[in-house]
């Protein structure tokens, strides 16, 4: 009974230890990275990256069907609308579902047009400890930092000027048909989903989704890094 009582005391002290142990061999590890390699910009080298990621692939979806026919950030009913995609389709106005879906996604796609200056502006704000800590983290390290950082007041930005593309692309009056028509069906609950929001949410998710497309690119891929500063920064995730 001694023995097993001793045997439980040791093991959680054994594996805070360990613990402990992993997070100094990473501390070290980014240090004499740093240390050896002082003189390059690693700040300089993630933001630009970051930036390529927006210029080469957030661009990408600002063209017409840059959502709709990208089957990575395609913009689907919302998920509480499945019932009413299936309702309509049964009654023979598969047309309005897929025009439902199809002005969703040139909603998006208006609205990502005009709020890339704000993720290239948010970039600029990452410091060099973040830096050091995101180069040697996973292939989306620098795309999740972006999004902790600023997804809250991307969306308090984002979302009028997706209302306002919403209103643009004629989806607010799409949507209207398409919410009118499924809430006359006799006995099915009535539904008012939130577009402007759905839209909103759906549309960040993709600008991430392809950031990260072009991060893991310049990790992987020799080829993409396109400047002495990419090659000299991520040279060192390469070395570890």
């Amino acid at each position: 009974m001694k023995k097993l009582f001793l045997l439980l005391l040791v093991l959680p002290i054994a594996g805070n230890a360990q613990l402990k142990g992993l997070v100094k061999k990473a501390s070290e590890k980014v240090n004499a990275v740093t240390k050896n390699n002082g003189t390059v910009d690693i700040a300089a080298g993630l933001k630009e990256a970051l930036n390529k990621g927006v210029s080469e692939q957030v661009s990408k979806l600002t063209a017409v069907d840059g959502f709709y026919k990208n089957e990575a950030v395609k913009i689907l009913m919302p998920e509480e609308l499945q019932k009413v995609d299936k309702a309509l389709r049964k009654m023979g106005m598969g047309k309005l579902a897929d025009d439902g879906i199809k002005a969703l996604n040139r909603a998006a796609e208006d609205a990502v047009k005009e709020a890339t200056p704000i993720f290239v502006d948010a970039i600029k704000n990452m410091t060099v400890k973040d830096a050091k800590n995101i180069l040697m983290g996973s292939d989306n390290a620098a795309t999740v930092y972006l999004q902790g950082q600023t997804t809250t007041p991307l969306y308090a930005k984002f979302n009028p000027i997706v209302k306002q593309s919403i209103g643009k692309v004629g989806a607010d009056v799409i949507w209207e048909s398409i919410i009118k028509k499924y809430n006359a069906i006799p006995l099915v609950t009535k539904v008012n989903p939130d577009i402007n929001d759905y839209v909103t949410n759906k549309a960040l998710d993709g600008v991430f989704t392809m950031i990260t497309v072009e991060e893991k690119n310049i990790r992987n891929n020799l080829e993409s890094r396109t400047s002495d500063l990419l090659r000299k920064v991520f040279a060192m995730q390469d070395q570890n």
